[in-house]
């Protein structure tokens, strides 16, 4: 299929093979692996201090009789302000993992969205020897300045990392570590050829079987 390509300031189309990519696209996996990320971000640190970590006397307030009021046996019981809270929240891990197979499925329908969408675009960035935010904002004032984008590159490259971090919303991915989140977050797409050669290796259908899951 044709898709968008960029080289050398130019925009133009190039014919993409997207059969490794597939046409059906798995919504209910996907969301499962978007939910799964965001799981996995979440700190979970929070914490509340219950009875018997509240600082305070253990003696008791009044007597227990004849004074007219609730008996109370100490200020640092939950139904007193500045008390210990009951059930309240503890530093837990919320994190999970799907099945390989299915992340794989996922980051492959991800992309096969992507594509039926129009918004992945095959670019030769060319050599990066040095940082240059000015650079960058070339590239994406070439594609139309796009609000996200996610850049996916072949190899780790620390000079374009540097040139695009600068740019809120614009992530920079190689194609071993792009995961769903970033290809349903990342708004368009900008990934090297080598980029897609890979990844149509890491999550082309491997057999019948997986490609009609």
């Amino acid at each position: 299929m044709k898709v968008k390509s960029y080289k050398a300031g130019s925009v133009g189309e190039v014919e993409l093979d997207a059969l490794p990519f597939g046409e059906k696209i798995l919504y209910r996996t996907l969301k499962d692996a978007v939910v799964m990320h965001m799981a996995n971000q979440r700190q979970g640190n929070a914490s509340t201090k219950g009875r018997s970590q509240v600082k305070g006397t253990n003696k008791k307030p009044y007597k227990q009789k004849h004074t007219g009021r609730a008996r109370a046996g100490d200020v640092k019981s939950p139904i007193w302000r500045g008390g210990g809270t009951v059930f309240g929240p503890k530093p837990r891990d919320y994190s999970y993992h799907m099945p390989a197979k299915a992340r794989r499925v996922a980051l492959r329908s991800a992309i096969a969205g992507k594509l039926s969408d129009g918004e992945l675009v095959v670019a030769d960035l060319g050599d990066w020897n040095e940082p240059s935010a000015k650079s960058a904002r070339k590239v994406l004032a070439d594609l139309g300045s796009p609000r996200r984008a996610c850049v996916v590159i072949s190899e780790r490259n620390e000079h374009l990392y540097k040139s695009f971090r600068n740019f809120p919303l614009v992530q920079v991915r190689t194609a071993a570590e792009l995961c769903t989140f970033d290809v349903v977050n990342g708004g368009i797409i900008i990934a090297e050829q080598g980029a897609m050669d890979a990844l149509a290796t890491r999550v082309g259908a491997k057999n019948k079987t997986e490609s009609n899951s």
